[in-house]
């Protein structure tokens, strides 16, 4: 069935129940009010800092959107983007445009005027749906985007540009739309994140999104007194993914707007919430505050978290160690998946696992997993291969790339992620390394991986990330760049001593100490760091002998 219809039956059987909250503590801050109090505040009436959304309210909204977009003609395969922060606003939206049977846009929000341009321009947008924080880089653009038929800006002081979204709505009707949908249907369109060069644009059914739905429950067993902590952008496949497990469940969701460790274990107290999913940064920054004495977990009422998850990029073992000693009771998971198989599930550690931390785990629920060599046969348990992944929640295709669609998709549904695993004698899959970021140095392959993992086992080191610099001898060396933490000091010295129980051809030949970027979701930004490390003339050369 087509997802909305979860929707529908949310709204009939809990409609006066409680779906979303949206908490924005800058704004607690700027009234220098105490979380403490903020409980006190009477729910929905608008509050800056805190307001939320009945499933009743969810659904009627949606369907005001879906109203006005037919009424403006769109149709089955027009798409309608959206560029917005995590708020109130975004789910409804997003399935409004459903409803309408557009396919939703969703747009990153640290994408730059030009990013936005070829993106709406890639996806043959009709529609661009967008926050204040936008306003500006949207303005560049505007004139440049013809076939964008009317931007719809949500919030006050509209600008002259575009059309008011909240005045449009008062005056559409919030019965359901009359627009059959099944599970075939296009329903939305992701964009990749980037780090190998610029987005592709992926094609998702509906029978992805529901897929999404049970592998998430199945996983992670929500049910409706579950209260699901959402702080990652909702625009990626990973939050929303996540969510809706919840969403299945007809459990609360609670959008939090920040990542300071003092605002999740807040708003994990005060929403009572029992399910939150982390990136690796955040959760360290989490255990770093409690170790500083900055957060006390004694104050806070956390009994009945009960899940950390996580997922996005590989997961340091030493990290779950530390996190268990504080959070003793709490269960674990990692997910693994990409945008191209509907974000998370694809293969997952499970809840019942933790001993196998380290690994992504096995083939989730209703999905199949393989590992191959480059002519695409399996490989021999424990020899490093290429993963692939195959079930309902992988994409139809690239927007308008057939050459793109067919590298990585197979005519019998296998998605070949580009990353390099190994299964281990008991099943389970360790993710070895994105496929190009391989480094060969004097005929020796280098995971680095591999590398970072044992890099980040040292006490000062707060993030780490290992590349391939040119060299006139090996081809390649390993080069680490080294994010220590607040009031540590290491040298370059210290750094070889320690690296010296490494294999020797393992060991950086390099060490940088500066700052690790990472997009939104939590990945290395490797392309970044080789630009500035002058990796990109290694890169340039060889695509000049390939």
């Amino acid at each position: 069935m087509p997802i909305t219809d979860i929707l529908v039956r949310n709204a009939l059987e809990k409609g006066n129940e409680t779906a979303l909250v949206e908490i924005n503590p800058q704004e607690l801050e700027k009234r220098r009010t105490s979380w403490r109090d903020y409980a006190l505040i009477e729910p929905g009436h608008g509050d800056s800092f805190r307001s939320e959304l009945t499933w009743g309210e969810f659904d009627r909204k949606a369907n005001r959107l879906a109203n006005f977009l037919l009424s403006r003609g769109v149709r089955k395969g027009d798409k309608v983007a959206i560029l917005l922060m995590n708020c109130l606003e975004w789910l409804p939206i997003y399935f409004g445009i459903l409803k309408s049977g557009a396919m939703a846009v969703p747009m990153n929000f640290r994408y730059t005027a030009d990013d936005i341009r070829y993106c709406l321009d890639l996806a043959d947008a009709d529609y661009l749906i967008f926050g204040p924080e936008f306003t500006g880089r949207v303005e560049d653009v505007c004139d440049r985007l013809p076939r964008i038929k009317s931007f719809l800006y949500v919030g006050g002081d509209c600008p002259s540009f575009a059309e008011s979204y909240n005045s449009l709505m008062a005056y559409c009707s919030s019965k359901a739309p009359a627009v059959p949908l099944d599970d075939e249907d296009d329903a939305a369109i992701y964009f990749s994140s980037g780090t190998t060069g610029f987005p592709k644009a992926i094609v998702h059914r509906h029978r992805s999104l529901m897929h999404a739905c049970l592998v998430e429950q199945n996983h992670h067993q929500q049910t409706a007194d579950d209260i699901f902590l959402c702080i990652p952008p909702l625009y990626h496949t990973g939050a929303k993914m996540h969510w809706f497990g919840s969403f299945l469940a007809g459990g609360k969701a609670v959008l939090l707007r920040g990542i300071k460790p003092e605002w999740i274990i807040n708003a994990v107290s005060q929403e009572k919430c029992t399910i939150v999913w982390l990136l690796v940064p955040w959760a360290q920054d989490i255990l770093d505050a409690i170790d500083r004495g900055e957060i006390d977990l004694k104050q806070y009422e956390l009994k009945q978290w009960r899940l950390m998850h996580i997922g996005a990029q590989p997961v340091p073992p030493s990290l779950i160690k530390r996190w268990k000693e504080h959070f003793p009771e709490h269960q674990y998971d990692t997910n693994y998946g990409l945008s191209e198989s509907i974000g998370p599930g694809a293969v997952h550690l499970g809840m019942e696992n933790i001993d196998h931390v380290g690994a992504i785990g096995i083939a989730g629920y209703k999905w199949e997993t393989q590992i191959v060599d480059e002519k695409r046969n399996p490989v021999a348990r424990g020899e490093v291969g290429e993963l692939a992944v195959r079930g309902d929640g992988v994409m139809r295709c690239y927007y308008k790339d057939e050459k793109a669609t067919k590298e990585v998709l197979s005519d019998d549904g296998w998605l070949y992620t580009g990353d390099m695993a190994q299964e281990s004698a008991d099943g389970f899959i360790y993710l070895v390394d994105r496929k190009k970021d391989v480094i060969i140095t004097g005929g020796e392959n280098l995971y680095p991986v591999q590398i970072e993992d044992f890099i980040r086992r040292h006490d000062a080191v707060k993030d780490v990330a290992v590349i391939g610099l040119p060299d006139s001898r090996l081809g390649e060396i390993a080069a680490a760049i080294v994010e220590l933490k607040p009031d540590h000091e290491l040298s370059e010295d210290k750094f070889n001593e320690f690296c010296a129980a490494l294999p020797r051809y393992q060991r950086p030949r390099k060490v940088f100490f500066a700052e690790v970027p990472r997009n939104p979701t939590g990945k290395i930004e490797k392309p970044k760091l080789r630009r500035i490390y002058g990796a990109d003339k290694l890169v340039a050369q060889q695509n000049e002998l390939k």
